[in-house]
Order: structure tokens, then C-alpha cells, then sequence
């Protein structure tokens, strides 16, 4: 069995399932995945546990299952956390060097980052991350590393990830309840984005929309760093919940009706046909119109789309996505999707492929394990720049930076 210092393992804790992907560090630096524990999912809403002791045993389960699979003993988790309270913005830090026109130490650039830190958020919040973007020293814009310059005012520009502290705590609880150590929490749309984009892409400016069961996770990169992120609380559960309603159907044969036949663009060739559910139990056979199911279906996930191709529009940062779009999540698999989102943004889209890791296939391949891929790495790269770190401790600076 391996020593449980040498493994990492990304807890997602979704609304659909729960996964914890297993990796280590091979003799190159990278990561490579060595085990994958899931399970269904309960006690968890829109992203977010609603009944503890639901999610703590599926927890318990998809731990035990990893452990199997990769034959190791888990003793820490880096954990995914989402919903609709976490909210992203830009924030920029001033420093001015005592005395003028000197060399920029590290200490005036530790200044000016925790500058930039300090900003009016309210008392129940707290800062996830607080990711450097690019510093400006005298009117330089887009220096990279100041220290060692000389200067008289330098600024710095960071993106800062935020959420609500109890609510922050409820998955960390639940998973110390498991007498598992909670190494660090990541904004789940952050690692996605980190298992899928390679430096070009993040370079190049590109869009990655994780479509969760529960929530819908998105983040920008340009220039080589983040610029944009957000949550919606609309995932494809909600299309089945559409499809149940508009049907007049029972959830769970929605939910198979949009596996077997949903798709996101709506095409001529379904018009006129229907399909018949056979009776189950005291449900009697019922004929549904293949073409309604698949309207009901692309409504709701070209609004979907719209609001998040709305609010990059209001920031002005649709002209920054010369890489495209890429897609993860479960909801990613709907047939058509990538169609759908370049009609709606009038840009590449693609399903995205986890880059720089190694390992099984089963779990590289697959869209809705990119979170959890995203988080092992995560750990793999704190591991390598700064051991031994606490979420509730410090924030990063440098891991999501396409340096």
C-alpha cells in the first residue's frame, strides 16, 4: 500500500454524485491518477449539502471505493466547494515606496498584494482566492514580477473568489466528520479550468462552463490569468425537473427521457415523432412528442447560456475568448451541446480534455470528472510551491496563473 504522503485526492461533492480522485506525483513532476471512488449523491441541493448526514455517507463511500481502486489509505482531501453565494470580481492594490525611486523588494510586493486583499466584503464572508492578475509600476502595465525594479508606485490587479462562511464550512464538516483532513478548498469552476485549459489556451483567452448537476460553474482566462468567474444555480438536474413538468411525467422517467433522447438543438427531423412509455406500476402507457421534449430541453439551456453570454458582454470580455469555449461537467454530454454554444456566443466550443496529467483513462476521458481531476492537481502544484498550507490560513496567489 502506498504511504498516504504520497497520494493527492480532489473530493467533488456534487449534486448528482460524489467523486474523489485519487493521483500521485510521478518522477517527471506530473500527476497521475491512479483510482476513482464515486456515488450517487444525497443530501445535496443546487451544489450545496442540504442534509449532512446524507452527504457524509456518500462521502464515506466514494472514499472507500477510491481507496480500493487505488489500494491506498486516504487520510486528506483537497475539496470542491460551489454555489450560488460564491461570487468573483476584480480588486485592484496601491503601494508606494518610502523612499521614491528605489529597488522593489519582496516586501513592498507582499504590500501591495495584501492591499488588494483588503476590501469591503461583509462580516460573514470570507476570501476562497485571491489570484494575482498582472502588476503596473509607474504606469508599466502588465509586468509579471516587479521585485527588483526600480519604482514609486506600484499597483497590482487580483481576481478574488469569495463565498459565505457557514456555508464554506458545511462540506468541510461533513467531510472531518470522516476523520479526513481537509487540505485546502477550491472553487470547483477553478478546477476545471485548471485540469482542461493549457497555457496557450489561458494565453489566447478561453471559457470554460462546467454544466453540474445542481449548478453551473464558469471562468475566463486571458492573457495567461483569470479574469472572470461565476456560478449560476441552474445545472441539468433542473432539465429533468423541465421535463417532468412539461410532460406530465414522473422525475425519474424524465431523467431517463433525456439521457436516451434529449439533445440541445432542435432539428426537423424530430417533428411528427413521438415515443411511448410503457406502463410501470400504476402508471398507465404514455405517447410523449419527441419534438416538445427536445424544445423543453433547448430552452432551458440556451437561457442558460444567454445569461452567462450576457454577463461576459456587460464585462467586456467576449473579444477576449480567441480559444473558444470549453465544456465539462455531466451535463456537458447532452448530444449537440457544443452546437448550441456557438450559436449562442458566435464561438469555437468544444468538450474539454483534461491536459498535463497522466493516468486512467476511464476517468481522463470523461467530462464530469474534470473538477475533481482539477482538484488533484491543485494539490499536486500547492504541494510543489508551498507545503503544509490551511484554506482558512492563507489564500494563493499563483496556482491558476498561466505562467
Amino acid at each position: 500500500m502506498f504511504k498516504s504522503s504520497e497520494i493527492i485526492v480532489g473530493l467533488e461533492i456534487g449534486t448528482s454524485k460524489v467523486c474523489a480522485i485519487v493521483g500521485e506525483m510521478n518522477t517527471t513532476g506530473s500527476l497521475n491518477i491512479i483510482g476513482i471512488g464515486q456515488c450517487p449523491s444525497h443530501g445535496v441541493r443546487k451544489g450545496e449539502i442540504i442534509d449532512p448526514t446524507l452527504a457524509s455517507a456518500d462521502i464515506r463511500n466514494a472514499i472507500v471505493e477510491a481507496e480500493q481502486r487505488a489500494d491506498v489509505e486516504i487520510r486528506s482531501v483537497y475539496l470542491g466547494i460551489t454555489g450560488n453565494h460564491i461570487q468573483g470580481f476584480n480588486n485592484r492594490g496601491v503601494h508606494t515606496m518610502v523612499p521614491t525611486n528605489r529597488e522593489i523588494t519582496e516586501e513592498d510586493v507582499q504590500d501591495v498584494i495584501k492591499n488588494a486583499k483588503a476590501m469591503n466584503l461583509p462580516e460573514e464572508n470570507h476570501v476562497i482566492h485571491a489570484i494575482r492578475q498582472h502588476f503596473t509600476v509607474d504606469d508599466q502595465e502588465g509586468v509579471v514580477n516587479p521585485e527588483g525594479m526600480l519604482g514609486t508606485k506600484m499597483e497590482v490587479d487580483m481576481h478574488v473568489v469569495h463565498g459565505k462562511r457557514n456555508r464554506l464550512q458545511n462540506p468541510i464538516r461533513a467531510v472531518k466528520a470522516l476523520q479526513l483532513d481537509v487540505e485546502n478548498v477550491v472553487f470547483t469552476g477553478l478546477a476545471s479550468a485548471l485540469a482542461l485549459l493549457s497555457n496557450e489556451q489561458k494565453e489566447l483567452g478561453a471559457l470554460v462552463i462546467d454544466f453540474g448537476g445542481g449548478s453551473t460553474e464558469y471562468v475566463v482566462y486571458a492573457d495567461g490569468v483569470v479574469k472572470h468567474t461565476g456560478v449560476l444555480a441552474v445545472g441539468s438536474d433542473h432539465l429533468s425537473n423541465d421535463l417532468a413538468i412539461g410532460l406530465k411525467i414522473p422525475l425519474h422517467r424524465a431523467e431517463q427521457l433525456k439521457l436516451d433522447q434529449g439533445r440541445a438543438v432542435l432539428d426537423d427531423g424530430c417533428k411528427g415523432q413521438t415515443i411511448t412509455l410503457k406502463s410501470e406500476l400504476a402508471l398507465p402507457e404514455k405517447s410523449i412528442n419527441l419534438e416538445h421534449l427536445r424544445r423543453i430541453m433547448h430552452l432551458r439551456l440556451e437561457e442558460t447560456l444567454q445569461i452567462i453570454e450576457q454577463r461576459l458582454a456587460e464585462a467586456s470580455l467576449l473579444e477576449y475568448l480567441r480559444a473558444g469555449i470549453v465544456l465539462c461537467g455531466g451535463g456537458a454530454r447532452i448530444p449537440q451541446l457544443p452546437d448550441l454554444v456557438r450559436s449562442v456566443f458566435h464561438l469555437p466550443a468544444s468538450l474539454g480534455k483534461t491536459t498535463g496529467i497522466s493516468g486512467l483513462t476511464a476517468a481522463l476521458d470523461q467530462p464530469e470528472f474534470a473538477a475533481a481531476i482539477g482538484l488533484a492537481k491543485f494539490g499536486s502544484l500547492q504541494n510543489k510551491q508551498r507545503p503544509g498550507s490551511n484554506i482558512f490560513k492563507r489564500v494563493l496567489s499563483d496556482i491558476f496563473r498561466g505562467d
